[in-house]
Parts: C-alpha cells; structure tokens; sequence
C-alpha cells in the first residue's frame, strides 16, 4: 500500500479531532489521505470546524475541502465504498461495534473510539470477529490515545525502563464538567456512560498498559465522579484514578498524574507552567516532549503499522476486552461498597 485513504464516520468534537490528526500525520510526511467523510447532519459536511470540546478543539480553520473529499449521510455507504482502505468510527457507543465489523467484513482496516462498547461482552464479539479475521491482515484499533499522549508516552518508558528505580505509587485524574457538546447523548448515562466511560476509562486503560491488569479494584462515588484503588500482586503499592463530570463549566479541565519512583517523583500537569517535571533529590527538572497530543501520535502509530503490514495494531481489541472487564468491576465495586475482582 503506498497510500492509506481515510474515511472518517461522525464529525463531532472527536471526528473532527480525528480528521486533524490525519492531517497531522500527513503533515509529518506519512502517505496518508482524508478521502471521505460521514455524518448524518449535512451541515457537517462542508468541511467547516463546528465542534467544541475540552482539550485541543482546534484553530476553527476549514477541516477539509468538500470538493477533494467524498461525503456521505449514511455509514454503511462509506463502509462499502472503495474510497478508503481505512475507517475511523467517531460515533455514538451504541453502534461503534456494528459498524467495526461491518468495516472489517468489507475489508478496511479500522479505528474505533472508545469507549468500544458498554460492555465486557459487546466488545468481546467484536474481539470473535477480529480475531476470525486476522489472516485477512486487518487491523482493528481502539482509540486509547492516552498510550500516545507525549508525556505519558515518557512515563510509560519511565516505567519500564526503571531509570529512577522501581515505581512506588502512582495516581492519576481526569476531571471535567459534563461535555456539553452532545447534550443528549451524554447527560443520557444508559447511552454515555457518564465520566466512568468518557473520562476514567482513560486512566483505566493507561493503568493496564503500565501495570497489567490488577488483582481488585475498589471504586467510592458514582459513575460521574469516582475514585478507584487498583490492587496488584506485588510493585506499585498504590495506584488510584479519579474522574468526573460534575466541576462547574467554568472550572478549568484537569488531566494529571503523579508518579513517585524510588529515587525521583514524575508530575504532569495539563494547566502547568511545565506541563512535565521530575522532581530529585538535587531539584526538579523540566522534561521536553513533542508537542504533538495523543490522538495526533495514535494516528501515526496506526499508519505506520498499517503501511509496514504488521498483524497487530498499537493497541488491540483484546486490550479493550481486558480493560471493560475492569470497568465491569468498577461499576459492581461501586454498587457493592467494596473490592471487586475483574473477569468474575
């Protein structure tokens, strides 16, 4: 393949963020193209920005050229069209599964925002067709941009590396007021998910890919503002997230985490003067990262792999499996009152 085409289904906040970031990675000498778009109210499709959200919304300048890029009302036309190789599904919950293994079955390569599903069991149906699938070279991806992010990117490595030692703790937050705009599918939690799907999911995700996933988790609030206790067999000793939905629209969004190593602490702060510093015992240090966000990285990530044939994506379905079983465990440890193993 010599040029990846993408075809973009739902131009919301995050469809939109998604075309920029193929923009980026075009932009960064990948071969890749927007090559068709969908959404079911026309107004979306004349290439104007109209959408709004909490981090990164864009510059408000023209997202693409409706004369260069084929446009449609109706998903499942793009699907079967031959204008894409791949297909990024930016739509509400409910349907991003029906519509990955429709793309997968018409043989494109796919990026499915998360939350992939509701539940364990939807996302575990689209993991029996990927991985029926797999001969065919298709990569299906769940958009965990969070493992793209720049500095967590750096904390992963961190992490793994042990360069300042073995981890100790580790806490993250996600907080927000509650995204106002798509007011009816997310003030509808029996559609959104509330914050716990939205927002902490992210968190939950990140806490997987660093950790494995944990022996019990513990979650105190409600599904629009929770903290969770991760537990794990042996090394950190503590791992917390917390997110919600219910600061005032006017409070500043928050996205943090501090990570405490043996022999230095890691502070990354969205609304920080620097974003990323390590703190030691001589003083504390600035870290530079690209200034590139996550789903900027994560498209790139998904290209590369595509155009280098890999059997794989960055991020499979079955991590997303993995990671709804612990949201599962969540939601019961939140209703029960106390620690809850995920998968039972």
């Amino acid at each position: 393949m010599n040029e990846v085409r993408v075809g973009v289904i739902g131009l919301g906040f995050i469809g939109q963020t998604h075309v920029r970031a193929y923009e980026y990675a075009k932009q960064s000498g990948l071969p890749v193209r927007l090559s068709a778009v969908c959404d079911r109210d026309k107004a979306r499709l004349t290439g104007e920005a109209n959408a709004s959200g909490n981090i990164g919304s864009g510059d408000g300048n023209q997202l693409f050229d409706p004369a260069e890029v084929e446009t449609y009302t109706d998903p499942m036309q793009l699907i079967e069209s031959d204008s894409c190789d791949l297909v990024s599904i930016c739509t509400h919950t409910a349907t991003h599964v029906d519509f990955a293994i429709a793309a997968i079955n018409a043989g494109k390569h796919v990026l499915v925002e998360k939350p992939v599903a509701q539940s364990a069991g939807e996302v575990e149906r689209l993991l029996r067709v990927v991985e029926s699938n797999a001969a065919a070279g298709v990569l299906c991806m769940p958009a965990m941009c969070m493992r793209f992010w720049p500095a967590w990117s750096w904390l992963k490595d961190a992490i793994s590396s042990e360069r300042y030692g073995p981890i100790r703790s580790a806490s993250f937050a996600r907080l927000g007021s509650t995204p106002g705009w798509s007011d009816a599918f997310y003030k509808d939690q029996s559609s959104s998910g509330g914050a716990l799907l939205d927002l902490h999911i992210h968190d939950t995700d990140f806490v997987h890919h660093c950790f494995g996933a944990p022996k019990y988790v513990f979650s105190t609030g409600d599904a629009d503002h929770l903290t969770t206790s991760y537990t794990f067999a042996d090394l950190p000793i503590h791992v917390t997230a917390e997110g919600c939905w219910d600061r005032a629209p006017a409070a500043p969004y928050v996205m943090r985490f501090t990570v405490c190593f043996r022999s230095a602490t890691a502070v990354f702060d969205l609304n920080g003067e620097n974003q990323l510093v390590v703190h030691t015992d001589t003083g504390t240090e600035p870290i530079e990262v690209p200034k590139a966000n996550g789903w900027d990285m994560q498209s790139c990530a998904l290209i590369k792999a595509i155009l280098a044939g890999e059997s794989k994506p960055p991020v499979t379905v079955r991590d997303a499996y993995e990671v709804m079983q612990t949201i599962e465990a969540e939601r019961r440890s939140l209703v029960v009152g106390q620690p809850v193993q995920p998968g039972n």
